[in-house]
């Protein structure tokens, strides 16, 4: 990192911890459990953990952060106090004195003059970009076509790099790094796009390299509905929660799960392909090439089709927002298509309950634009297919726009690596 680096990211990244140094033949053993942490990363990790407290919490005391942390005061002054000459953190307006005298508290919050991360989304035929703060707040976008066809791929490097490019210039101090969420499927490990069906250009782009390489930054990348986790567990209405899932539905249907404070990538950032998952034996064609897949019955192809079929108006233009439109007008086919379509939803929501226990559901995606109406709907439906069980009812909320959903996801996949968080 440069010379104006904050001190929280000083001691470097996870990724680049250093190997042991205890000679050949120590390092040719397998190793049977984890290495201790030099005394740089243990207090690189304490700062990590108070920045983390204050993501969940929001303005926060240095009382309040002892007292979360199980420290004393002091401990979180020698703590904060760097972060604080390096404007990464301000200090609010002091609260009343407590009872019995006391000085009076003064919240810790991020500054906005704290370094930005760049955000980009990689959807089929669309590139945005943006500087996104610590506190969660989008100061500048930029967005740009994406080239689709797979002889075009010299074209989209240049365009994605042209883009970030553009939103790094407005930056008022060196970014932290890029975050860059994909509408398909990635590799997180060598951060390379895998596959994106309707974008073969990027099939098998190691853009996190070539990005990295091109901006000197620290680049994460990342599955789409993954980052929408990301950003619902930094910036809404995941924080704190420590187990929660991410549904999104729209031309494709994705997911995400957050399991006891962690997300679930699996191998290479293999896991978490929802939309695969089986909800009907020998179903419609999948794009996928098999049969019966939840993203065959619970996406916009499927809701078009239906209304195409059920003599709907305009039924290629047939979305979430337009069936409710169209169903609290009175139109008897939109109510009871509405009804199919969010069913279908909650069939494959029941499924991952069954198995993994998330009570908290957080929509994105074209259900959140059908409503309070559909999201009763699938809640409803939902409730219905899980029976009784400890933990608690099932409980939806719905997530940022979708854009700035992702983008504010993608800016959590650097944030989460620079403070050693392990997602």
């Amino acid at each position: 990192m440069d010379k104006d680096a904050d001190p929280i990211f000083a001691a470097g990244r996870p990724a680049s911890w250093p190997a042991d140094d205890g000679g050949e033949e120590t390092r040719a053993m397998p190793r049977r459990g984890r290495s201790l942490l030099s005394s740089s990363l243990v207090g690189a990790t304490n700062r990590g953990r108070v920045l983390q407290t204050l993501f969940d919490l929001g303005p926060t005391s240095r009382v309040e952060l002892a007292r979360q942390a199980g420290v004393n005061r002091t401990t979180i002054s020698g703590i904060v106090q760097p972060l604080l000459d390096q404007q990464l953190l301000v200090e609010g307006k002091p609260t009343s004195a407590r009872e019995g005298g006391g000085k009076p508290a003064r919240p810790l919050w991020f500054s906005p003059e704290a370094r930005p991360i760049c955000g980009v989304l990689l959807m089929p035929g669309s590139i945005r970009t943006a500087l996104v703060t610590l506190e969660g707040r989008i100061r500048v976008e930029h967005e740009a076509s994406l080239p689709t066809a797979a002889e075009q791929r010299a074209e989209l490097i240049e365009g994605i790099a042209a883009c970030i490019g553009r939103t790094l210039a407005a930056a008022h101090r060196p970014p932290l790094g890029i975050g860059i969420a994909v509408g398909g499927m990635v590799d997180t490990g060598r951060r390379a796009v895998v596959m994106v069906n309707l974008a073969p250009a990027l099939d098998d782009v190691p853009l996190g390299t070539e990005l990295g390489r091109r901006f000197n930054l620290p680049v994460m990348l990342d599955h789409h509905p993954r980052a929408l986790l990301v950003g619902d567990r930094w910036f809404g209405k995941g924080r704190g929660v420590r187990d929660f899932a991410v549904v999104y539905t729209g031309e494709v249907l994705g997911g995400a799960l957050y399991l006891d404070g962690h997300l679930h990538r699996g191998p290479g950032g293999a896991g978490g392909e929802l939309g695969h998952t089986f909800v009907q034996i020998d179903g419609e064609l999948c794009r996928c090439g098999r049969r019966g897949c939840w993203d065959t019955v619970a996406t916009l192809g499927w809701l078009r089709r239906q209304a195409r079929a059920a003599g709907l108006e305009d039924p290629d233009a047939i979305d979430a927002r337009r069936l409710a439109g169209l169903a609290a007008a009175g139109v008897p086919e939109a109510a009871a298509l509405m009804d199919r379509y969010a069913r279908n939803v909650a069939v494959g929501i029941a499924n991952l309950q069954q198995t993994v226990a998330p009570n908290f559901f957080i929509l994105h995606g074209d259900v959140v634009g059908g409503g309070p109406a559909m999201i009763e709907a699938i809640t409803g439906h939902a409730r219905r297919l899980v029976p009784p069980h400890p933990g608690g009812q099932m409980v939806f909320a719905t997530g940022e726009p979708e854009d700035r959903a992702a983008l504010l996801g993608a800016a959590g996949l650097v944030l989460s690596d620079l403070l050693r968080f392990p997602l």
